[in-house]
């Protein structure tokens, strides 16, 4: 039987709840859209207002997976959608996570929540700005610690300030609020700290994405800050072999991860105790008193 459940007034119908969609810990459809369900409060601020593009993987991680900005077929017509006018499709509109009843609908269809830096009333006009620090093997999410802290100090100097997330992979994401911002000069302003990290610290970070390069030091991917590009949301799980999260973390956290980064791990049960202890590391990220003007 196919439950039907109502969430806020809306009838949802919820499928193969018992499916296992994480093999390796046996985690069930089920689970994932409850973790959503009782994370709502922490996630839903940072989709609020953004197009969201969808990482499918309905036959978990090591099935089918699929990547789509479309809204997909059988939305319901109560989900919000916005206008993303694309070269190749001019009409083009995508999903936008505005409430509790859209975001289990979407959870239903097993997803990982992907966004730009910029929100749809306002395309291509960023009020954040991102790097994704991906480490090189034999480098680690503890070289990506070294990374941001460097990177959060310099960012400090132009009066910026720097929120931190685990990737939910091998890596670390800073989020940093800006006053809105034409894509382009928060692209080129990433760019020129990417660049200036690799001068400073040579041996650790880089700013080309060649793989021959990349072995033992982190990437500082700051391509992320072009509009048509998206970042994995904060909170948003991963279709990867355990049901990893896309975590915030506190500085201290990510200074002691310099010595193994053991710690940056976290799975969708750790996240309410987290949520319990800190509340949402990444509050400010969407208040725009703290968003800094870049330089």
């Amino acid at each position: 039987m196919t439950p039907i459940t109502e969430v806020e007034g809306r009838r949802l119908t919820l499928t193969n709840l018992e499916k296992v969609i994480h093999p390796a810990t046996g985690t069930t459809k089920g689970e994932i859209v409850h973790y959503y369900a009782v994370t709502a409060e922490a996630i839903l601020p940072h989709l609020k207002d953004r197009p969201v593009s969808f990482l499918r993987y309905p036959d978990g991680p090591d099935g089918q997976l699929f990547f789509t900005k479309n809204p997909p077929p059988g939305t319901p017509d109560w989900v919000r959608t916005a206008p993303v006018p694309r070269s190749e499709d001019p009409k083009a509109r995508q999903v936008v996570i505005d409430d509790l009843p859209s975001l289990v609908w979407a959870a239903n269809l097993v997803v990982e929540f992907h966004t730009p830096q910029w929100r749809a009333d306002e395309p291509a006009v960023a009020d954040r700005l991102v790097f994704d620090l991906d480490p090189g093997a034999p480098a680690t999410v503890a070289e990506c610690c070294e990374a941001a802290v460097w990177l959060r100090e310099r960012l400090a100097r132009d009066g910026l300030e720097a929120y931190a997330k685990t990737s939910g992979s091998k890596g670390l994401h800073l989020v940093v609020p800006v006053t809105p911002t034409p894509s382009e000069q928060v692209s080129a302003y990433a760019k020129s700290l990417a660049v200036e990290g690799e001068a400073a610290l040579p041996k650790l970070m880089l700013h080309r994405m060649a793989r021959s390069l990349r072995p033992g030091k982190v990437f500082v991917d700051h391509s992320q800050n072009a509009a048509a590009k998206t970042t994995a949301t904060p909170y948003t799980l991963r279709a990867r072999t355990e049901p990893a999260v896309s975590a915030p973390v506190t500085w201290d956290e990510v200074e002691e991860g310099r010595a193994d980064g053991a710690g940056l791990v976290f799975r969708l049960h750790d996240i309410a105790p987290r949520l319990e202890r800190y509340g949402d590391l990444f509050a400010s990220v969407d208040d725009p008193g703290s968003a800094g003007r870049l330089p």
